[in-house]
């Protein structure tokens, strides 16, 4: 296809053919990769909307990408790759005094927090690459992170979006206000019918999960019918964003952590649906494999690990004062009783980061014990309901280990939402066959217990082929439905979340040493 690209005439920003470019933008953090044919760079919202009407007037799939920082390989893929970094990643505004900011997608979530932060504000939706992912990225997968159990992910904090569409044309979408651009009209009368049609069944067979980035968010958007509801989490797929404005939130002035020890996974359960309606702000899960690897390596010496645990949870609460977070961590201690096994409390910020090392020391420890094996994430975001949380670590444990395959598990147990890092033998035969099977396993696990494979990364390409198995055919049908009515060339970040013929989960696998 290269050979057959020449850039759009008139294109104000940068257009690459050069192995370097192209190879910057052909993979990302996650375990797949595809090289681009080109990378265009536009200069601003009108070069970018030349760009998509030349793609679809050319039939040339567009990859938008932003930092690389998304896992599911939702970033790479065949066509033009158009990087929203370069010319988008200022300040358009910010309204201290609204407590919302607007921000071209580019600009990253340490450069707007860091810019808020005079104020008092910050966007409280923290993933683990709050470094270096773009607020667009973000957007587009519809992040969370350990601090959603309180604030919820992006689609809470986002109130408008500039949007450029699959035919080039510029619009805006904004909370509660009446859809009047004509593009918009046009693609409103080719969904809504149906999704009106099918309202009842959609709803009926939506996960019962606290957070999700599978798929469209049709509940969403018919329970409020804000179209904004289904461009956030759509991963590029439906219109590519130009600025968007997001709400902020005071940073707490303080903070205190309570450290709970399970030892059962019933016991896990228990205790996180007691402490939801304390509102904390973390609910964080180490299960036994990673404790085990900690007191293993004898770096558990600012707060030992008991042996016999299956689970330590990371409870934090916030408060105005540091009387008021002790009273909120108080009222953990008795909402968890007597189902903890025991429980530590720390408000000073020396004793709350002892707590947090037992986590933060991991992934060093996992790295010197791989012994030879790849950390691959590919069944690293599955999500399900909190009262499926003990069955869903005994999936994930009995699949992993009945393929001899280790791993550690933790993540986000106040939503349900656990991450996972096996530890993959590359040398071995066939590892990529058993890498497949291990996914539809746990896809079909967590499907019959009621959630899905993304809770806050999103499907990309790697879960895309895996969509029908989570979801049914019947909602795949109504995904395509809105796929094609607002991008019926398929020209936007084709294969991620709906796969294309034949695709499957390892076919953008990158090559590992």
């Amino acid at each position: 296809m290269s050979s057959s690209i020449v850039a759009p005439h008139a294109f104000r920003g940068s257009f690459d053919f050069d192995e370097e470019a192209r190879t910057a933008h052909g993979s990302a953090s996650g375990i797949l990769a595809r090289l681009p044919h080109a990378v265009a760079a536009p200069a601003n919202s009108a070069d970018l909307a030349l760009l998509v009407r030349w793609a679809a007037h050319n039939g040339v799939p567009l990859v938008p990408r932003g930092a690389g920082t998304g896992m599911p390989g939702g970033n790479v893929g065949d066509g033009v790759a158009v990087d929203l970094m370069a010319g988008f990643s200022t300040f358009v505004e910010i309204e201290p005094e609204l407590q919302r900011a607007t921000v071209h997608p580019g600009m990253t979530l340490a450069s707007l927090n860091a810019a808020c932060e005079d104020a008092g504000l910050h966007l409280p939706v923290d993933p683990s690459s709050g470094a270096r992912c773009t607020v667009g990225g973000m957007i587009a997968n519809n992040s969370a992170g350990a601090h959603s159990v309180k604030y919820g992910a992006m689609r809470d904090w986002v109130t408008a979006l500039d949007l450029v569409l699959a035919d080039g044309s510029e619009v805006r979408v904004a909370r509660g206000e009446p859809v009047e651009q004509p593009a918009l009209s046009a693609i409103l009368q080719r969904l809504v019918p149906h999704l009106q049609t099918h309202r009842s069944a959609i709803l009926e067979r939506w996960p019962d999960v606290r957070k999700n980035s599978s798929g469209y968010a049709l509940r969403e958007y018919l329970e409020s019918g804000d179209l904004l509801d289904l461009i956030v989490g759509s991963e590029g797929t439906l219109a590519l964003i130009t600025s968007a404005t997001v709400r902020l939130a005071p940073i707490p002035h303080c903070r205190g952590v309570a450290l709970i020890e399970l030892t059962s996974l019933e016991a896990a359960a228990e205790v996180i649906l007691a402490l939801l309606p304390l509102r904390p702000a973390t609910c964080e899960i180490l299960d036994r494999s990673l404790l085990e690897i900690v007191r293993d390596a004898g770096a558990d010496a600012d707060f030992p690990l008991r042996p016999g645990l299956e689970a330590i949870l990371l409870v934090e609460m916030e408060g105005d004062s540091v009387g008021e977070v002790g009273a909120a961590l108080r009222d953990v201690v008795a909402a968890v009783r007597p189902a903890a096994s025991r429980v530590s409390l720390a408000v000073d910020p020396e004793q709350q980061e002892r707590f947090w090392s037992v986590r933060h020391r991991a992934s060093p420890l996992i790295a010197e014990q791989s012994r030879g094996r790849t950390s691959m994430q590919f069944i690293e975001d599955g999500v399900v309901p909190i009262t499926a949380l003990p069955e869903y670590i005994r999936l994930l444990r009995g699949t992993l280990a009945r393929h001899e395959m280790p791993a550690v598990i933790f993540g986000h147990a106040g939503d349900g939402n656990l991450h996972v890092n096996p530890l993959v033998d590359t040398n071995s035969p066939g590892w990529a066959d058993t890498l497949e099977t291990i996914l539809i396993e746990i896809a079909e696990g967590v499907a019959r217990l009621g959630g899905t494979l993304a809770g806050e990364h999103g499907d990309g390409r790697l879960r895309a082929p895996l969509l029908e198995t989570i979801r049914g055919a019947e909602m795949v049908a109504h995904f395509r439905t809105v796929k094609e009515a607002f991008d019926p060339g398929n020209i936007l970040n084709p294969g991620v979340i709906l796969p294309l013929p034949g695709q499957r989960p390892f076919d953008a696998l990158r090559t590992f040493p």
